[in-house]
């Protein structure tokens, strides 16, 4: 499952705990933690190994999947992008072609 790697670092250094010192707390392999640091990816064993040494909750681990809410406010934000990009693009071309028309005397 898709973990917050970053977000267990930093609750690991907050602690002053090395990955090595993690993994013993947890019963899990020194290569297991630095998967989850770095890959963001853990078993439902090793989230559940880490919220409790970690003392904070599951969902506070994991990399939640955005709602419907959340992904129609970013589709609308963003929405203008495409056709304002194609806009700028078509304007700038045409000013090149008439610039360079102009250019070789056309």
């Amino acid at each position: 499952m898709d973990v917050r790697g970053e977000r267990i670092r930093q609750l690991r250094r907050e602690r002053g705990w090395t990955q090595q010192q993690l993994a013993e707390l947890t019963d899990l392999s020194l290569r297991t933690v630095q998967r989850v640091e770095n890959q963001n990816v853990a078993s439902n064993e090793t989230v559940s190994a880490l919220s409790a040494v970690l003392e904070q909750p599951r969902e506070e681990l994991l990399s939640l999947p955005l709602s419907a809410d959340t992904l129609a406010r970013i589709e609308r934000r963003v929405a203008w992008v495409l056709p304002a990009a194609t806009g700028v693009g078509a304007l700038l071309g045409s000013l090149g072609t008439w610039g360079l028309m102009r250019w070789l005397g056309g």
